[in-house]
Formats: structure tokens, sequence, C-alpha cells
């Protein structure tokens, strides 16, 4: 499912009803690869594929492109989409590597709005990452770490 999601971070912040029916795509070509039945238990075959779950990619995705913005790889508008958090005092959590989560006030007039998108999520979903993670020095090892975080995070629960 490498090449169809380019640009699944936009689908960040939608609700699931919105997503529900990617699942149900990626469900169904999972038991194609295997041959069974449409009735066939779809998370043991997602586990053995090693596909990550369709709300799981648009993290991932979403996350790779913070990785890029924090470490001025990405395209500048997306740069300054995020900020780096600084403490107001020195902290040891100076050099975690958080984002600044942004300020909801002046924005848009709809309260859903307000939590929806890559400026909001990113940082939200950053900061929520294991330090190791957010700390990779490299982007192959950022997404390695942050597969196998997301693969846990929803199979191994």
């Amino acid at each position: 499912m490498h090449l169809s999601d380019n640009c699944n971070s936009l689908l960040a912040g939608l609700p699931a009803c919105a997503i529900r029916p990617l699942q149900l795509i990626q469900n169904a070509a999972a038991r194609l690869v295997f041959s069974l039945p449409k009735c066939s238990h779809t998370t043991p075959l997602l586990r053995s594929l090693h596909w990550l779950l369709v709300t799981a990619r648009i993290h991932f995705k979403t996350l790779v492109l913070a990785y890029h913005a924090v470490n001025r790889s990405g395209p500048s508008y997306i740069q300054d989409m995020v900020k780096p958090y600084t403490p107001a005092r020195a902290l040891r959590s100076a050099s975690a590597k958080r984002l600044a989560a942004p300020s909801l006030r002046g924005g848009p007039k709809f309260p859903s709005a307000k939590t929806r998108g890559f400026a909001i999520l990113a940082p939200k979903w950053w900061n929520e990452l294991p330090i190791d993670i957010r700390t990779a020095e490299s982007l192959h090892i950022f997404r390695r770490r942050l597969k196998t975080h997301l693969f846990r995070l929803h199979f191994e629960q």
C-alpha cells in the first residue's frame, strides 16, 4: 500500500466514518492477496502482511512530514506550520525535540475544524511519540521505529 497513499496525511482529522470505506478496501486487498473469502477476518492477514491500518498510515505519513519539518528538510510551507517547543527556562526536556502546540485562538469559526489538519495534529501526535523516535538520527531510522511503534499500538493491544 505504498504507492497508493502518497497524500494520505491530508486525511488527518477526518471522522472514522470517512476513513472506514478506505479500511474496507484495504481489508479486501488483504483477502485478495491470500485468496480468502469475503467473510475472513482481516486482522491476522494485515498483521502477516505487516500492513498498518489506514488510520495508522495516516499517522505515519503525517509524522514523516513532521520529521522533515523538524529537521528542516521539508518544504518551507510545512516547516512554517510547526514550531519547536522552547521552555521559558532551562529544562532537561529542552533536548526532547518536542513541538509547540499551536494556539486555537483566532482560528476557524467551527470548533471541529480547529482540531483537524497538519498544523494542529502533527505537533500533538509528534509529542506523543517516544523520545527515541522523535530523536532518530536519520529518516530511515525514524520511519523504521515509527512503523514498529504504530504496528504495536494497533495490533498488539
